[in-house]
């Protein structure tokens, strides 16, 4: 793209976002205006796709079809969870050696402490399935599938705080305005349904009983690529999207005139000025004018038998839990969508931990199991991907008072603990190791921009060949640094 091509794109991109909004105001817009076409219409014949793939990809065969991404914001203690530790306890409460340290940074909430107090984790591990991988008591049901996991305990970023390392490794960037990976996959691979989004957020409620890092909608946004890849979110209360259900007083004539005459508008307006947002615009509404019997049809869950729902847990028919979310995100598996992302808050155990973290844990361990067992029972999770972790990890040392039975710590970026599972992932191993603190990786270390290589290489994607002009560079979602796919986690 030229320069001046370029600048009329982005112009016509802003002018975009103040007429018609992000992309799920964009489908509550075409919900108000034309609902009748979105009950069981289908795609009539040479109309635009809404999420079609690029030419030449995937560069590959894919191994999975799709992404289920769990993600725990806030940042998993990992040695009370994946990272099993059981030298600690013989040094409780004694310092954290400089020789660990090594002068890394802190962050402003422990910089001033006077020491840093080890604090072992409290909780009992066990290893599981014939692959002996060691699980936290807390994670007993997720624990079950252990031999479908490849769990990944060096992952490290450069961010130390909240909001720039939820950035960094949903973006690639720490800054906001770039895409999501989300983003990407829609950009690159589209969409195998046309009356669902190609991406899909959810954000379920959590039970630790405090309030939790803000979540900002550009973490699912498009930044430079055309709109139409935006997450949309599929809300928890009231209408999944707002505005699917019929004006009062609209008939159905008056809407079908509407249409006609808005379709005939714009494309005249792509035939004056060639912008791509403009066959976003029809391509979007005409997704919409679908949805609106086939997000209903989503989250109708009561035809799912007895034997399914108890996989996920008792609270999965309460609309807005994780489980609920973990089923839905399987139904969206099922019809096509290409990214799920699931939201989960509140991981973020500066204090209390022993009093916050086994709730987190009980709001996602069966969900987890659940997910992945339904995911395999129905010939499924070879072709999806599913991935599991948070921004950053938390450290060996105590924040505040510390305890034998309570504890809290800070944000760690040094290592932290992820799992994969699914297509292109072999189960059943751990990959890499850090030191006796769960302070410094030690063997394979994995960047989290290695995470997303390797996220895109199981859906058929080369990372390096995956770019967008934009300010004259050809950006990709790994940038531009040396970024390697973790090949000894796949099948």
């Amino acid at each position: 793209m030229n320069p001046l091509q370029e600048n009329l794109h982005l112009v016509s991109r802003r002018h975009f976002f103040k007429t018609s909004g992000l992309a799920a105001g964009r489908i509550a817009l075409a919900g108000l205006m034309f609902p009748e076409l979105l009950r069981g219409a289908t795609v009539a014949k040479g109309a635009i796709r809404a999420h079609p793939s690029l030419a030449g990809l995937p560069h590959f065969a894919p191994k999975a079809k799709r992404l289920i991404y769990l993600f725990m914001n806030g940042g998993p203690a990992q040695m009370d969870l994946l990272d099993y530790k059981p030298n600690l306890e013989k040094i409780f409460d004694s310092d954290l050696p400089d020789s660990v340290r090594m002068g890394q940074r802190l962050t402003t909430m422990t910089s001033g402490q006077a020491r840093f107090p080890i604090a072992p984790s409290k909780y009992q591990f066990k290893q599981h399935g014939k692959s002996g991988i060691w699980f936290s008591e807390l994670l007993e049901n997720t624990a079950k599938v252990a031999d479908e996991l490849a769990v990944i305990k060096s992952v490290h970023t450069e961010a130390i705080n909240h909001d720039p390392a939820v950035t960094y490794i949903q973006t690639g960037r720490q800054i906001p305005g770039n895409p999501s990976l989300g983003s990407w996959l829609s950009y690159g691979l589209g969409s195998e349904c046309d009356n669902l989004p190609a991406f899909v957020v959810m954000t379920p409620s959590w039970s630790a009983k405090r309030e939790a890092q803000a979540l900002y909608q550009r973490l699912w946004g498009s930044g430079f690529l055309p709109t139409k890849h935006a997450g949309v979110s599929l809300r928890a209360k009231g209408d999944p999207v707002l505005y699917i259900n019929d004006p009062p007083g609209v008939d159905q004539r008056t809407r079908r005139d509407m249409l006609d005459a808005l379709s005939k508008l714009n494309q005249a307006e792509y035939k004056k000025i060639g912008d791509p947002e403009i066959n976003t615009r029809i391509a979007q509404y005409e997704m919409a004018f679908r949805m609106q019997s086939s997000v209903p049809d989503l989250t109708q869950i009561s035809g799912e038998s007895k034997a399914t729902l108890d996989l996920y847990g008792p609270e999965v028919t309460t609309p807005g839990t994780f489980a609920h979310s973990c089923l839905l995100a399987r139904r969206m598996a099922e019809r096509g969508v290409r990214c799920i992302e699931i939201f989960h808050r509140e991981w973020d155990h500066h204090f209390n931990l022993t009093r916050d973290l086994p709730l987190q844990c009980g709001d996602i361990d069966r969900a987890c199991y659940g997910l992945i067992t339904d995911l395999k029972s129905r010939g499924m999770l070879d072709e999806t991907l599913v991935v599991w972790g948070g921004e950053f990890g938390r450290t060996v040392y105590c924040q505040g008072k510390l305890t034998k039975d309570d504890y809290g710590r800070d944000h760690h970026p040094r290592c932290f603990t992820m799992w994969m599972a699914g297509g292109g992932i072999k189960g059943g191993l751990v990959h890499g190791e850090t030191d006796d603190f769960s302070y410094n990786v030690v063997k394979d270390p994995v960047h989290i921009s290695d995470i997303n290589a390797t996220i895109l290489h199981c859906m058929g994607i080369d990372h390096k060949r995956l770019t967008f002009k934009f300010q004259g560079l050809d950006q990709r979602l790994t940038g531009v640094e040396d970024r390697h796919v973790v090949k000894a986690i796949l099948a």
